[in-house]
Formats: structure tokens, C-alpha cells, sequence
């Protein structure tokens, strides 16, 4: 958890870090919370700001760190339990980027699912043009719901010349 962080903070890049699940931030705040390059955000990462119910993974209960990385704000991804959630605060990606006044050199997002709508509003908004390189990890594979949603985007990527900036499934 927070391997990639460390990866570009040791790199010298100066991170923001997203993680709207508690436990996992709680793992992140103490690995990173004195980092100078390392700004921690307890947030989901949506296409739009407000309150998120984030659904915790099957396994949470015997295992809140490691099974938290499967919590996701889709109540029917297979592997979450519907009952079980928190409310998180989430922040609009691409008004964040176009907020943070500077570009950004590398962009990961790996949102469980959710991936698809943020990616639109950042060529939507004109938000793309700040990233130099987006690294998506699409999760159609697994959730198969989101087959025809991920299709699109891939046709959009290709049709406007951005499969080169935005990899999808680089995991």
C-alpha cells in the first residue's frame, strides 16, 4: 500500500496521494504524513465533488488494511459487500487539476471501477491538457457491467489521439 507514492517521492516528484479509505489512509498518513513531497488527500477521486459511499470489500472485517484495496464506490462490483460501507468525501478530479496551477508530469488512477467518468470529464473539461501521462487501470476484466462503458472510452481515446497519453491496463 502507497508503494507507487514512494516510488515517485523517492523519485523527487512531489506527490498527491488520494485514498478515501480509512484504514488504508491511516497506512498512508503513517508511511508518508512527514514525506516534504508527499500531500495525503482523504478523498475519493470521482468526476464530481461531495459525499461517495465507498462499499469495503467481503474480506474487510477480518482484514481492513489488505482487503481495502478492493472498496469501491460501485455497490455491485462482485467482491464488495453492499451492507457494509462508509460515506467519504470525494473531490472532482479535473477541478483539482485545473486548480492546481502547475501541470503534472504523471497521473494513476485506479478507482475500482469508477474510472470511466472521470476520464471523460478530464477531456471534457480541457483538465487532460495539464498531464503529460495518464496511467488507468480499467476494470472491465472483472466487472463485466462496465464492458460496453470502458469500450467507449477506449473508441473515444483512439478517435481523439490520446491512446498514447492515456495507457489503459498498464497495471
Amino acid at each position: 500500500m502507497g508503494d507507487v507514492t514512494a516510488a515517485f517521492a523517492r523519485s523527487g516528484a512531489f506527490v498527491y496521494a488520494f485514498e478515501p479509505n480509512p484504514d488504508a489512509f491511516a497506512v498512508l498518513r503513517k508511511r508518508f504524513g512527514a514525506a516534504g513531497n508527499v500531500e495525503l488527500h482523504q478523498q475519493a477521486v470521482l468526476d464530481r465533488e461531495g459525499i461517495a459511499r465507498l462499499y469495503l470489500h467481503v474480506d474487510a472485517r477480518s482484514d481492513p488494511v489488505g482487503a481495502s484495496s478492493g472498496s469501491s464506490i460501485l455497490p455491485f462490483k462482485g467482491n464488495v459487500d453492499r451492507e457494509t460501507y462508509v460515506d467519504v468525501e470525494a473531490v472532482d478530479l479535473s477541478s483539482f487539476l485545473m486548480q492546481l496551477g502547475r501541470p503534472v508530469e504523471v497521473l494513476k488512477i485506479d478507482v475500482e471501477g469508477a474510472e470511466c467518468p472521470i476520464v471523460h470529464r478530464l477531456l471534457d473539461t480541457g483538465a487532460i491538457e495539464r498531464v503529460s501521462i495518464v496511467l488507468v487501470e480499467f476494470h472491465d476484466r472483472h466487472i463485466p457491467e462496465l464492458v460496453p462503458e470502458y469500450a467507449a472510452l477506449r473508441e473515444r481515446l483512439d478517435r481523439e489521439g490520446l491512446a498514447g497519453r492515456v495507457l489503459t491496463d498498464w497495471h
